[in-house]
This record gives structure tokens, C-alpha cells and sequence, in this order.
């Protein structure tokens, strides 16, 4: 029987909003991560501060946003109207505090919760805010929410605008880094949205004249394109649309209200559908609306009235309405996409032409496939009542109302060792397991019928759920662990090329990893270090100081389940597969995965590098 315990006043504790925040970091800023994936929250704290600067530029103030990262010290200086002198430190210290409730000021701003700062304060290490206007000069100083240095409006020269300053604090955010790479496709993302804005990044400069056509045309290559790209904008309302002649699925770049709306919603779905319709009503044909969307490359942005998200980080859309008077999302996304892309298609006929002989080809494809998609479908699912090549996990990227869903991370193994040890280590919630048996075929240069005919990436691709699209895709990272030697090497660069070939978005949208596994252990009988380098190896021996045990990990399956949980659990590393954009995904597969062998030994002959000390320990 329990024993009874006191429940009186003592027991009621409230909490002040910086403890609140810093107890509760994922409310506000979703995961937190170590900055190996984009939707990590130090990414998140400086969107938030940035959001700011990009109000001020939608209500006509401060054209240029200044940005720098080094060392994990981040600065954002706008050239806005500044933060009213009086209010500086209530503005980012008192929670419910913000101009977005003054619905006048802000009628459709991209946040209205007055969070925003506050939790980049309270989850950081150092916090500085400087706010100039009417030629006074503010300055605020915090640690971790707390103010630690205020002085009074003082005379300054500066223009005026916000600058704040902030590091991500290391007891909140472990071993964390900042990617450029996130951090460049965020900005360009600001600027397609607000043509005219120009983000200094690091020295580089950010800016968009087209809006959404820039987009389209600086993520794929203009080869590539069916037919040039469809560009319509109205007053709360922009799209871009094109096909691909070689990607096989849809691929959607969505927004509301600046926000990029990763997981879709409500928007999405709308443009999707209304793109259908308008098509067939256009060409007079009921056309399967997977043979018009397949290939698609297309991006829509809208802004709505107080718009509401299925989630804190607002990646889908929740909301029906577009406020005030107007009709719902989805009435206004259909009857601005039926008339304007129809009126389009009239004036532009040889695009219109081209646009159905893409339409005319999916079906073509479709119906070739048909037969051995059936067969493949009935194979999946038999397989998926006693499948051991999966192991799922409980929590899936669609269950968004579950708030670990973006943790949803599916392990591809190779062998029954290596699977093994993952499967005994891992997170049964939010960790699934694919185990390949051998190495995968090099499917460059295949067409899509070899997904259906080869069991393994059509089971693959039956567990991940992206026949279709990606909208349904069940896990948010797909993480290839393989071992790190040739044999390992080589099955890697296999699975991306399956990736890259029939699914780059996956990687475009940056669900793809490398697990990054330890090379050495290092111990005696008090310490144990794993390292992942030559480097780390040697500091890890000095610190031990005589006479180390060390072990090379050559493969996954030595590494023991216990052992294996620290690796993929919280201090788990990662490597985000990314693409190059001076180079397309046909050129890049050509390259390193077709027969031109004299190309690639030059190439390989230039760029070898030999690891003497990672010779000798082996």
C-alpha cells in the first residue's frame, strides 16, 4: 500500500517565465539538437530574432538585416524603427509583451505569441539587446534571463534599429554548432519572401527580386524543367510552379505568413488539390491527379490572420480561415489557383502544350507500372506481418500533436549485427530499424520500376511511406549507419544514389544523415572516452595519462548494445547529407556513380589522403 504524503502549500510551486522556458525549452523551440538538422532550436532562437527584423521590413522600415555567426556568438542588427527606448527590457524579459497584439501594427505578422525573444533570452548563456532611435541609445544585458546590466538612454549617432546579441547556452544545448548551410537556406527563404530585402550574412550578401520564382530557380536546375516556370502573385497570395523532366514525386516549398511551413497543412493540401482541378477543367480531362502532380516542383506562400499551427515551431498549418472577411484557406487557394493559372495556361499555349505532354507521360508510366506495382504492394504487405527487416518504432513524423514526432528517426543497418546492436540500444519510441541484407544495387541510371522490383528498396520505401509524396514520409530523420570501412563506404554511397535518384527531396528537405560512430575507445580502469578522431583519440590518451587501453572499432557490430545506447541516444552525432547547388543531381550521379572511370580515378588520384596514424592502429 502507498504511504500517504503531505499535499499542502509547500508543494504548489510557480515558476517564474525564465525557469518556465529553461525547464521547458521544447514548448517553445521544439527539440533542441546539436545543430545537425535545421529544425534544431539554435536555428530556432535566431529565426525568432529575426522574425523581428522582419515585421519591421513588412511595415516599411529598415531595407537591410546584418547577421553574423562566429564562434557561436550570434549578432542581428535591423535598421527598423528600433524597440521603443522605455520598453527595451519588457520586450524581451516579460512574458504577453510585444507590439503583435496591436493587431493595427502587425495585421499579419509572422509571430503573435510575444514568446519569441523572451525564450531566446531565458535559453541563453549571454543575452545583449541595443536599441537606437530618436538619436538615444538603449542597452540591456542578460544571463540566462537574468538582466545583469541596464544603463539609460544615452546620446548616440548610430541609425537607428535592434541589435541583439545572444549565445546559445552550452547547459541547455549540448556540443552544438552552427551550419552555414541551415543558416544561408534560411535566409534565402526571408528573401524570396520579401523581394526588395537584402540579409548580409557573414559578409555574404541575400537578395530576391522575383520572389518564389527565385526559389524554384536556385534550388533546381533550369535544364531540368519541363517547361518554364508558372509565376502568380495577388494580394495575400504567391505561387510557383514548374515539372521536372527527371525527379519522380512531388516536391512543395509552402509558407505562411514567412514562415516555412515544413510539414505542410492546410495551405498545402489546398494547393495541391486546386492544381488537380484547374488542370483537368483547363484540358477538358479527368486525369489521375497523381499523373498532374508527378514531378511537380512548386512553392506557395500566403498570409493569413492569426494564423494557427498544429505545433510551438509552426511548421503546418492548423488554421481553416484566412481572417477578416475573406473565405477559407482552401475556397481562396482554389479560386485564386482555378482563375489565375487557368488565365496562364490561355495566353501561354506552348507552356500549356508542354505541361500536358508531362501529364500524358506520367500516365504512360503509370500504367506500365501498374502491373508491377500491384505485385510489389501485395508483396510489402505480406512481408510488413512478419518483416524483419523493420523494427518501428511508436512515434511517427505525422503525429503531430505528439511533441517527440520531429525525434522520429529510422536507423538503416546493414547485416544482422549491426541491426542488433542498434535495436537493443535504442528508443523504442521514437527509433525504428531497417536492416538491408548485402549491398543494395547501384540504381543510377534505373527507372522507377526497379524500386518496385527490388524487395529491398521497395520494402524501404513501403516502411518510409513515400511512394507518393513525402507529405505522408513517417520519420523525420532517415539516419544510414553503416560501418566505417570500405564495404561500409561503399553501401553508403549506394543508398544515396537510391535517394537522389527517385527521392531527392528527402534530402533537399534535409531528412538524410550519416551516423557518425566511434573509431577508438580509450579507458583505463577509473575513465572511458570514445573518439572519432585521430585528434580526439590523442587527447583522449593524454587525459588517461599511461598505460591506455585502446580499441578500434571496425565495424558497428563490435560495438556492444551498452555501449552502443551513448551513441544514439543524446549525445548521438550526425552528418546531414546536403547537396551542392553549383552542381545537379543528374551531373553529381553521372559523376560519381556512371562508367566514366578515367574521370573519377584522376579525381580520386588528386584528392587521396592518407591517414598514416589511422593505418597504423588498424
Amino acid at each position: 500500500m502507498l504511504e500517504n504524503t503531505q499535499y499542502t502549500e509547500d508543494n504548489i510551486r510557480s515558476l517564474d517565465w525564465k525557469e518556465h522556458i529553461r525547464m521547458r525549452p521544447g514548448m517553445y523551440i521544439g527539440k533542441l539538437g546539436d545543430g545537425s538538422s535545421a529544425d534544431d532550436g539554435i536555428y530556432i532562437l535566431l529565426k525568432e530574432v529575426i522574425d523581428n527584423c522582419i515585421d519591421e521590413f513588412v511595415m516599411g522600415s529598415g531595407k537591410t538585416i546584418e547577421i553574423g555567426i562566429r564562434d557561436n556568438v550570434v549578432n542581428v542588427r535591423d535598421y527598423g524603427r528600433g524597440i521603443p527606448l522605455g520598453k527595451v527590457v519588457d520586450v524581451v524579459s516579460k512574458m504577453n509583451t510585444g507590439g503583435k497584439y496591436d493587431s493595427r501594427a502587425f495585421k499579419k505578422s509572422v509571430g503573435l505569441n510575444g514568446v519569441g525573444t523572451k525564450a531566446v533570452n531565458a535559453l541563453s548563456s549571454f543575452f545583449k539587446v541595443e536599441s537606437s532611435r530618436e538619436n538615444k541609445l538603449k542597452t540591456a544585458e542578460f544571463t540566462q534571463g537574468n538582466l545583469v546590466a541596464e544603463n539609460e538612454p544615452e546620446d548616440t549617432t548610430r541609425r537607428k534599429g535592434t541589435k541583439v546579441s545572444f549565445i546559445p547556452d552550452e547547459e541547455i544545448f549540448k556540443k552544438y554548432k552552427y551550419r552555414n548551410e541551415y543558416v544561408e537556406r534560411m535566409l534565402k527563404n526571408y528573401v524570396y519572401l520579401n523581394p526588395g530585402l537584402t540579409i548580409i550574412f557573414n559578409g555574404e550578401k541575400f537578395h530576391s527580386e522575383n520572389g518564389l520564382k527565385d526559389l524554384l530557380e536556385d534550388n533546381n536546375s533550369l535544364d531540368d524543367m519541363a517547361y518554364p516556370i508558372i509565376h502568380l502573385k495577388g494580394e495575400d497570395i504567391e505561387v510557383a510552379i514548374t515539372h521536372s523532366k527527371t525527379q519522380y514525386s512531388e516536391e512543395y516549398h509552402s509558407f505562411v505568413n514567412g514562415q516555412n511551413t515544413t510539414q505542410g497543412g492546410t495551405h498545402q493540401a489546398a494547393f495541391r488539390e486546386a492544381i488537380v482541378k484547374t488542370v483537368r477543367d483547363y484540358y477538358g480531362k479527368s486525369y489521375e491527379a497523381s499523373d498532374i502532380r508527378k514531378s511537380i516542383i512548386s512553392a506557395i506562400a500566403i498570409k493569413v490572420m492569426e494564423p494557427v499551427f498544429e505545433s510551438q515551431t509552426k511548421t503546418k498549418l492548423g488554421s481553416t480561415e484566412m481572417g477578416g472577411e475573406l473565405p477559407t484557406v482552401r475556397t481562396y487557394i482554389n479560386d485564386f489557383v482555378g482563375t489565375q493559372l487557368d488565365n496562364f495556361l490561355h495566353k501561354n499555349p506552348d507552356t500549356a502544350e508542354k505541361l500536358q505532354r508531362k501529364i500524358m507521360q506520367a500516365e504512360r508510366e503509370r500504367k506500365e507500372l501498374s502491373g508491377i506495382r500491384k505485385l510489389a504492394r501485395d508483396r510489402a504487405k505480406k512481408a510488413s506481418l512478419h518483416n524483419k527487416k523493420l523494427r518501428d518504432c511508436r512515434v511517427h513524423l505525422g503525429d503531430s500533436k505528439n511533441e517527440r514526432c520531429l525525434e522520429s528517426t529510422l536507423f538503416i543497418t546493414e547485416g544482422d549485427s549491426a541491426s542488433g546492436s542498434i535495436t537493443k540500444s535504442r528508443d523504442v519510441n521514437t527509433q525504428a530499424v531497417f536492416s538491408l541484407r548485402g549491398k543494395p544495387l547501384n540504381s543510377y541510371g534505373m527507372t522507377k520500376k526497379i524500386v518496385y522490383e527490388n524487395e529491398e528498396f521497395n520494402l524501404l520505401q513501403a516502411a518510409l511511406n513515400i511512394e507518393e509524396s513525402i507529405e505522408d514520409l513517417r520519420y523525420n530523420k532517415i539516419v544510414i549507419a553503416t560501418d566505417a570501412d570500405v564495404d561500409g563506404m561503399h553501401i553508403r554511397l549506394l543508398l544515396i544514389t537510391f535517394f537522389l535518384q527517385f527521392f531527392p527531396e528527402l534530402i533537399k528537405e534535409n531528412h538524410l544523415f550519416i551516423l557518425q560512430t566511434p573509431l577508438f575507445r580509450v579507458r583505463n580502469k577509473k575513465n572511458t572516452y570514445y573518439c572519432y578522431s585521430n585528434e580526439e583519440k590523442q587527447e583522449a590518451m593524454e587525459k588517461v595519462g599511461s598505460n591506455p587501453e585502446i580499441t578500434r572499432f571496425k565495424g558497428l557490430g563490435e560495438i556492444s548494445p551498452d555501449e552502443f545506447k551513448h551513441f544514439i541516444g543524446q549525445d548521438i552525432r550526425l552528418e546531414p547529407v546536403m547537396l551542392d547547388k553549383s552542381m545537379s543531381i543528374e551531373s553529381l550521379l553521372e559523376f560519381y556513380m556512371g562508367k566514366n572511370t578515367p574521370d573519377r580515378q584522376e579525381f580520386i588520384i588528386n584528392n587521396l589522403r592518407v591517414e598514416l596514424d589511422l593505418i597504423e592502429d588498424i
